[in-house]
């Protein structure tokens, strides 16, 4: 069957065309179309998507750019039996497309089929962990969630509804994960690369700012806003293993704030306080192999912790909603 291969961008020039030209390759044994699902890049991403013969689409207002948007905004204008979801800053290996609809073909129950993300990028700290993390998501075979795309079929999609919630800004592929599980399909990864991924290479402060600044962080409230009511909200809390973790950050800034708030030793209290501080990250230094990792993952840590509640508390739009959007290219 034919895909329509979805491209997410946002300021992606510097690999788009590598980008578009290694999906249009893989296409080449399977036939289907390029969508480039762009955000509102401000660089030169759309002048060279369209040098390609691809369909260009671009939210427009009162649209806004988010996770979630783009894979949407693809899936509006696809038209194939089977959806391939990039990132702009992905190469899709040249005959993964052939193998993953073969695997489809051969598993009527499987919704959605991924590969390894071959991270290329580790300089950064979180890159560097996204490489050693043993995460069930990261795993062979029926996986929750597929993180980093793959390949879905349309008629798994229209079953859920929606591909993705336009609301989100992080959380997005494990959303359509668990909408897609709670329905009956799965989800697997084979074991062979899907694409390579260049990532930020900002450093990994920044980055976690740049991450506040795009609202990337408010992805996991938001995730749990929109699962209020749905018959899977227990699963969800269930599967998230940051729900726990978030938890125990707000118990010990709790612990850290009656302290300071009620010791009659304000000294000694702070004392107590960053003696805890330093034991934690000492014992994530520990664990994560040197004190730079330690010191960045409570950091991290503190950063998701604070914008779970701002993400719950965000408007939501309807998650299907059609997205305000315009065509700027097509094949000729």
């Amino acid at each position: 069957m034919a895909v329509s291969v979805i491209i997410k961008t946002l300021n992606e020039e510097k690999r788009i065309a590598a980008n578009i030209e290694s999906a249009l390759v893989a296409l080449k044994t399977v036939g289907g179309e390029v969508i480039v699902a762009d955000s509102g890049s401000s660089d030169r991403t759309i002048e060279i998507a369209s040098r390609y013969p691809v369909v260009i689409a671009q939210i427009s207002p009162p649209a806004l750019p988010s996770c979630g948007i783009g894979p949407q905004l693809g899936f509006q204008y696809s038209r194939h039996e089977h959806i391939c979801l990039l990132d702009g800053d992905m190469l899709l290996d040249s005959d993964f497309l052939e193998v993953a609809e073969v695997f489809l073909a051969d598993n009527p129950k499987v919704g959605g089929v991924t590969g390894h993300v071959q991270e290329m990028l580790t300089s950064n700290l979180e890159f560097a962990r996204r490489v050693t993390r043993n995460a069930p998501e990261n795993r062979i075979g029926a996986i929750d969630r597929m993180n980093g795309g793959g390949l879905y079929r349309r008629s798994a999609i229209q079953a859920v509804g929606y591909l993705s919630d336009r609301n989100l800004h992080g959380y997005e592929e494990f959303d359509l994960g668990i909408r897609l599980r709670s329905a009956g399909w799965k989800l697997h990864r084979l074991d062979r690369r899907f694409v390579q991924h260049f990532g930020h290479t900002d450093n990994s402060y920044r980055l976690l700012v740049r991450r506040w600044k795009s609202k990337y962080l408010f992805g996991i409230g938001e995730l749990l806003r929109a699962s209020l009511g749905r018959p899977y909200f227990l699963q969800l809390i269930r599967e998230l293993p940051e729900l726990k973790l978030w938890a125990l950050v707000y118990l010990w800034w709790a612990v850290s704030l009656g302290l300071l708030l009620f010791m009659p030793n304000k000294a000694l209290a702070l004392g107590v306080v960053l003696a805890i501080l330093v034991g934690v990250v000492g014992l994530m230094s520990l664990r994560k192999g040197g004190i730079s990792m330690g010191l960045y993952t409570v950091v991290a840590w503190f950063f998701h912790a604070a914008a779970l509640p701002v993400g719950f508390f965000r408007v939501r739009r309807k998650p299907d909603a059609p997205i305000e959007s315009k065509l700027l290219g097509a094949p000729a």
